[in-house]
């Protein structure tokens, strides 16, 4: 039986996970109240290229083998793809509309991870996942909330491709001595350089820049940046991604809690929505009831495997771990003598 003590390590990799989509929830108001309007492109740029070249000069590790084409992916999907689809579903829906269509990334990883991971989403998965976009919808969707075809598409765009690079970083995990950081790194840098030719052809020449806006890259840069992608790929190689993948909920949460800060103010079905999405991340974190005290490590339940993917023993074809890591050991002999047949 595990003690309250066992979920100690757990709960403060959540904790640090949650962190990352969090600082996320801060994007919009920065974006508004500091940054030049008329260039999201350039802010994505801004957030992303200078943060991973700092990470690259930092670590000193460059992508070795195959991982140059799986950092390329990954880079592509969670930051150059990301960033202006979801500029365009801002541009083109309301903000709740747009931050309805972000809280479907849960339902979405359940169902990737069926086809990637080989794992099946219980019926509790499902069920919180749809819970958390009806909170979600409840706390961010105002009466005057419209539908735009193309803003729709986008915001669907983005959470898919995001929703596809949390799948396949838990697939691949992180080459051997590789931390966190490096590979947050890699990514930032081809996002950063993705989007850097398409911003030049869309916007043009950089805005001019104060001291609002320099406050404002930087936040978005080093929180917003670096340190939560840092933050939310150690997650992603520790948690199961039925616990990671909910915990987007909490930036639409928190760019709500900034609009409070704002001046902005709540109703009664929009606090309702606000406990139920905070009930659909907490729930992520547990089993489901029924499934308790079975062992992690088995087939079933290799998903919740809390191993850093960095650590975990490799295995064969046949599912057999090398020896020196608790697999098929060779037999010690046993020291008793053998009795001698009678002649």
């Amino acid at each position: 039986m595990q003690t309250s003590t066992s979920y100690a390590p757990r709960a403060a990799t959540v904790a640090l996970t949650a962190l990352a989509p969090a600082s996320w929830g801060t994007t919009y108001a920065v974006t508004t109240e500091l940054l030049p309007p008329g260039h999201p492109l350039f802010g994505a740029v801004m957030r992303a290229l200078p943060a991973g070249l700092l990470a690259l000069a930092l670590t000193r590790t460059l992508p070795r083998g195959d991982w140059w084409w799986k950092a390329a992916v990954l880079g592509t999907l969670n930051i150059g793809a990301l960033f202006p689809l979801l500029f365009v579903a801002a541009e083109r829906l309301p903000g709740g509309v747009a931050g309805t269509l972000g809280a479907v990334q849960p339902l979405l990883v359940a169902g990737l991870a069926i086809a990637v991971l080989h794992t099946r989403p219980t019926a509790w998965t499902w069920s919180w996942g749809l819970i958390g976009v009806l909170g979600v919808g409840l706390v961010v969707l105002g009466p005057d909330a419209r539908l735009d075809a193309v803003g729709v598409l986008a915001g669907l765009g983005g959470t898919a491709g995001m929703a596809t690079g949390v799948v396949l970083t838990r697939r691949w995990g992180r080459p051997a001595g590789v931390g966190a950081m490096t590979l947050a790194g890699w990514q930032l840098t081809v996002g950063g350089l993705v989007l850097l030719p398409l911003t030049l052809a869309a916007e043009g020449a950089p805005p001019p820049i104060d001291t609002d806006a320099v406050a404002g890259y930087l936040w978005l840069g080093s929180m917003g940046g670096l340190i939560s992608f840092t933050l939310w790929f150690r997650g992603l190689g520790r948690l199961p991604v039925a616990a990671s993948a909910p915990l987007v909920l909490l930036s639409p949460l928190v760019a709500t809690l900034v609009g409070l800060a704002l001046g902005e103010t709540l109703g009664l079905l929009q606090v309702l929505g606000f406990v139920l999405a905070l009930a659909s991340l907490l729930a992520a974190q547990f089993n489901a009831p029924g499934r308790r005290g079975r062992n992690p490590h088995t087939k079933e339940n290799a998903s919740h495997d809390d191993t850093p993917d960095d650590r975990r023993p490799r295995r064969d074809r046949h599912g057999r771990q090398p020896s020196g890591h608790g697999g098929d050991q060779p037999r010690t002999p046993d020291p008793r003598p053998v009795p001698q047949a009678r002649r």
